[in-house]
């Protein structure tokens, strides 16, 4: 084995940095740049705690949800009520607040076995139009906004509970909860459920109520929904509708509309008269229909023609016994 000289190491050295020296240009020409470093602002004050996954899916079970309660709410208030989910949003408790009008119906409520407590608010120019609905009057929305009264309370408490019992069969699919609702407040400043910076996950639904429009808060802390977030993903969602919404969705809208009222008429006939004819009228006159004694009568489930049926009396007042159905398509004056 052959040892160099310490000579022979020097200039060995030498020769190699000599060699760099000379090529400083090919050494540049091998560094490739390094692209910018992507900086994106972090506020720790608000960390993300769900995914946009997460959320797409709380989205999906709140446009059941806003499917539901338009059942709900047509057939309680008799009259045209559209439900579409605005936006999905997580930010801290303190900000859902500040977002809240005041006054508001504001009602806590839990989802038992889950701990913690949410927030449903309804806009006061939808609740106070229900209110009215629900007393008899045409659902109208006052000129100014005020707080409830005990009487208005009570009756907007009936419209609360069954929106969360919409709001369990919209989950039921995922999870089993049981809804309860806490006291109305009116001022949001009053409704402490969570730390100001918690993480909430807020769902604004869209409401109109005949010609008025307003919105339905929902308010879901993180803390709350924590020990269903392994679930709320697209695949369990979507993969636990298709095996069990179809037949549970249908029982649920069959349990739904049971209860609605709707009107059923019976057409006598009909007559034309002139102006004069009309003006000329007195007690005792009498009107010929254009339907003779033995022919069937139109019998109408709303303003749809459904039956027909012959006319008769039973106990003492007007019947009818039905005798058929009305073909789809036929000419309501084909009788």
């Amino acid at each position: 084995m052959e040892i160099l000289t310490q000579a022979e190491i020097d200039a060995l050295i030498a020769s190699l940095m000599a060699e760099q020296e000379g090529q400083p240009q090919e050494t540049k020409k091998e560094e490739r740049p390094q692209p910018p470093r992507r900086v994106r602002t972090y506020d720790f004050r608000r960390p993300d705690k769900f995914s946009k996954d997460q959320l797409r899916s709380i989205q999906v079970i709140h446009e059941g949800f806003a499917r539901l309660l338009t059942t709900f709410y047509t057939a309680t208030f008799r009259t045209v009520v559209q439900l579409v989910v605005g936006s999905v949003d997580q930010m801290t408790y303190s900000e859902f607040i500040r977002s809240v009008s005041n006054p508001s119906v504001i009602c806590p409520f839990t989802l038992s076995p889950l701990q913690g407590t949410c927030v449903l608010d309804i806009n006061p120019v939808v609740a106070f139009p229900m209110i009215d609905r629900l007393l008899g009057g045409p659902g109208t929305a006052l000129p100014r906004v005020r707080e409830l009264t005990d009487i208005e309370q009570t009756v907007i408490m009936r419209v609360i509970r069954g929106t969360l019992e919409a709001y369990r069969e919209a989950w039921s699919n995922l999870v089993e909860l049981s809804p309860a609702p806490g006291g109305i407040e009116t001022n949001p400043i009053f409704v402490q459920v969570a730390a100001p910076n918690e993480i909430v996950v807020t769902v604004a639904i869209d409401v109109r109520v005949g010609e008025h429009v307003g919105v339905i808060t929902l308010c879901l802390p993180y803390l709350t929904l924590e020990p269903v977030i392994p679930k709320l993903t697209t695949r369990t969602w979507f993969g636990t509708r298709t095996v069990q919404e179809q037949p549970e969705g249908r029982a649920a809208l069959a349990r739904r509309i049971s209860g609605a009222v709707v009107p059923l008429t019976v057409q006598l006939g009909t007559a034309e008269l002139t102006i004069r004819e009309l003006l000329d009228l007195q007690v005792g006159d009498l009107i010929v229909l254009d339907r003779r004694v033995d022919e069937e009568l139109t019998v109408y489930v709303g303003n749809q023609p459904k039956f027909r049926a012959r006319p008769g009396q039973r106990s003492g007042r007007l019947a009818v016994r039905l005798t058929g159905l009305v073909p789809k398509g036929e000419p309501e004056d084909d009788a």
